[in-house]
């Protein structure tokens, strides 16, 4: 007989949760009061003029067992936290931090129930969906020469892929305030700019500079395909992040920069056959 797993502090009930996530919030705060980090703060009422890099998404996902208004939640806090966003600048040596710009996500800044992914599983919280935003943010600094610095990682695998066309780390990044953060640095020698907005349909992210770098960066895949582990679903992939020189085309390093083995969160029954191996 398997011997039970003992539950964590935090899973015992409500209260441990609390108490846990009090503790974690607290730890975070002096965490980044001590770290050194120049956080960016800049919004500039300009929009720099060459585009390193753009990503979107659509704010509205349709299908089976996706309930239309946690959805339509999700929507609505995204573009409530792209307020926040838009336009900011992170100069040389500096850090961007989702939390430390928006600051938690409260009924009173008007953020509502969306999808949020708690123990492994799919439930609803306030500010559910901010996940999809860091996400597209994540994705855009990936196609950048930024570097990441804090990176949490939730299932890659939420939802079918749209139109069964597979995007790279479409889903996968996993935000909790403010103790699990996304966060990327400046390490180059001139300033971006974030975007960050949306439109009735979609939600686009871009990294903008005043004057164009001399390589360009790219996200692809290989090996990608569905396995099944006793009876669980699991999306499996290396991710590897190409530096291409802009004169020249030559791909100046090819880096695996996930090697990608998700468990399926959405109806297994969903996954196109040809791709279960």
């Amino acid at each position: 007989m398997a011997e039970k797993k003992k539950k964590l502090f935090c899973e015992i009930n409500p209260f441990t949760y609390m108490l846990s996530e009090r503790k974690n919030i607290a730890v975070r705060h002096i965490k980044n009061i001590t770290s050194g980090n120049k956080f960016a703060k800049e919004i500039s009422e300009e929009e720099f003029p060459c585009i390193v890099s753009s990503v979107s998404s659509h704010l509205i996902k349709k299908g089976k067992d996706i309930d239309p208004e946690t959805q339509y939640n999700k929507a609505e806090n995204i573009r409530i936290a792209c307020k926040s966003l838009n336009r900011l600048v992170i100069y040389p040596g500096e850090t961007f931090s989702f939390w430390k710009r928006l600051g938690n996500a409260t009924k009173r800044k008007g953020y509502k129930e969306g999808r949020v992914i708690r123990f492994g599983k799919l439930t609803t919280g306030l500010g559910g969906g901010l996940c999809n935003l860091a996400n597209s943010i994540h994705r855009a600094v990936l196609n950048s020469p930024l570097d990441d610095t804090e990176f949490n990682m939730h299932s890659d695998a939420l939802a079918p892929d749209e139109n069964g066309v597979r995007v790279p780390m479409s889903a996968g990044t996993s935000v909790k305030y403010n103790y699990r953060d996304y966060c990327f640095k400046n390490n180059t020698d001139r300033p971006v700019q974030l975007i960050a907005r949306c439109d009735e349909d979609s939600l686009y992210c871009e990294i903008r500079s005043r004057e164009e770098f001399p390589e360009l960066y790219r996200i692809s895949e290989e090996g990608h395909h569905f396995t099944k582990e006793g009876d669980r679903y699991f999306r499996v992939s290396k991710i590897y992040k190409d530096t291409v020189s802009r004169k020249t085309g030559e791909v100046l390093k090819h880096e695996l920069i996930l090697d990608n083995h998700s468990e399926v969160l959405f109806d297994p029954s969903l996954i196109p056959k040809e791709l279960i191996k």
